[in-house]
């Protein structure tokens, strides 16, 4: 099966290649609502960014934004929400961002609180440590910093990607780290656009200087791969997907493996992955702090396991689009599963679940796994079945290919 392009790694190209010196292609980047409003964002700002369906043309400026004025959307995109301030600090003049009623509830002090230490002159216009805010941008000297990272591993992404747009570089120490596998996505990408950064322990040292314009190709997201594999986990069929495998930067490709300690066969080649459902799911806990954003496809299908599925260590869920953890128990009541919470952790336990709406909260991962589950429950429907834009917006139009490939019946909505 075909997976859209990396949400993360087309974020990190569309930085990238605004902050290099040259002209960037990026190549089958991803095509949803979130990658849209970034290259929007960045039109706004003045970069010149031209859109074909399969290569996108970046012209960079590491002097910063074209204009000296602009006000920005963010729309529900966290990565445009938090990437593009640090971008345009690294510029001169005033500009403003907003975003979704959802992304506004999201946090953002510990980003605009470490941009604050370094001299940004920078203002939270409603509630403090959210959007809307407006940065005064006069450039960034650069120097030491210390940032908290343990809501969000996009906070130090933010700041790595500064680092070499400003006059003396930056030595960041983090205090805490989540989804530490995204950094690494980080610091590949920018060694392949010519900035290597030096770690040491939780410190994290980026070279002044600027990036240079590349050809960039958007490997398959490894956490959209997370449904169809999860898909044939659940119903004992066989999915490959290409372009995804043991040499991908994306650490969510490990939801192969947490599949396979649930039963399934699992294959995970250079650059492609095949999960092939044995008939059988056993009960697991595993400890998902490194690849959250797979949490919910595995709740999705945990009522089938022959025992408990404990997932630990995700208090980061609960400050996405929405309490993930929270959504994820509310939804498998609501399909008659038993389940329990605490402040980091849900376990889920075996249940055949019956027919019934999905609450999705305006979540694309909410109803993306909630869709699996109904691939062996009739009677299963998503209240808001087009949140699924914010990353694959061909979600249910695939999933309906492989129900019908597989011999499944007919769809549920």
């Amino acid at each position: 099966m075909q997976v859209p392009g990396s949400k993360s790694i087309t974020a990190r190209a569309l930085f990238l290649a605004a902050a290099a010196r040259g002209t960037t292609v990026l190549r089958r980047p991803l095509l949803s609502d979130d990658t849209d409003g970034f290259a929007e964002g960045l039109s706004a700002l003045g970069y010149r960014v031209e859109r074909e369906p399969e290569t996108w043309t970046i012209e960079g400026r590491p002097e910063g934004p074209a204009v000296a004025e602009a006000e920005v959307f963010c729309r529900d995109g966290a990565t445009t929400a938090r990437f593009l301030p640090a971008l345009a600090a690294a510029g001169k003049g005033v500009f403003r961002f907003d975003a979704s009623a959802q992304m506004r509830r999201r946090p953002l002090g510990p980003l605009t609180g470490a941009l604050r230490a370094l001299g940004v002159d920078l203002t939270h216009e409603a509630q403090e440590g959210h959007h809307p805010l407006t940065v005064r941008a006069n450039g960034v000297q650069g120097g030491r910093v210390t940032l908290d990272s343990g809501l969000s591993s996009q906070f130090l992404t933010a700041l790595l990607l500064l680092g070499p747009l400003t006059r003396e570089g930056l030595r960041i120490t983090v205090t805490d780290l989540v989804s530490a596998p995204y950094v690494e996505i980080t610091l590949a990408m920018m060694r392949s656009f010519g900035v290597e950064v030096e770690r040491t322990g939780g410190t994290f040292v980026v070279p002044p200087g600027p990036y240079t314009a590349t050809g960039y190709a958007v490997e398959p997201d490894a956490s959209t791969a997370s449904y169809p594999l999860a898909a044939a986990a659940l119903t004992g069929r066989s999915v490959t997907v290409p372009g995804l495998g043991s040499s991908s930067l994306q650490g969510d490709v490990r939801f192969a493996e947490v599949l396979g300690r649930m039963g399934a066969e699992v294959r995970l080649g250079a650059d492609a992955v095949t999960v092939t459902g044995t008939g059988r799911l056993r009960g697991l806990t595993v400890n998902m702090r490194d690849i959250s954003d797979t949490v919910p496809t595995l709740a999705a299908i945990a009522p089938f396991a022959d025992g408990p599925v404990r997932i630990e260590d995700v208090y980061n869920t609960r400050i996405k689009e929405c309490d993930r953890l929270e959504a994820c128990a509310e939804n498998l009541r609501r399909l008659g599963v038993p389940v329990s919470t605490g402040r980091d952790w849900i376990e889920i336990h075996p249940a055949q679940p019956r027919g019934a709406e999905i609450a999705c909260h305006g979540d694309h991962r909410i109803a993306m796994s909630f869709s699996v589950t109904g691939l062996r429950t009739p009677g299963i429907t998503l209240d808001e079945p087009g949140c699924v834009k914010k990353t694959f917006p061909g979600f249910h139009q695939a999933l309906d290919d492989l129900r019908a490939a597989w011999g499944l019946g007919e769809p549920h909505r």
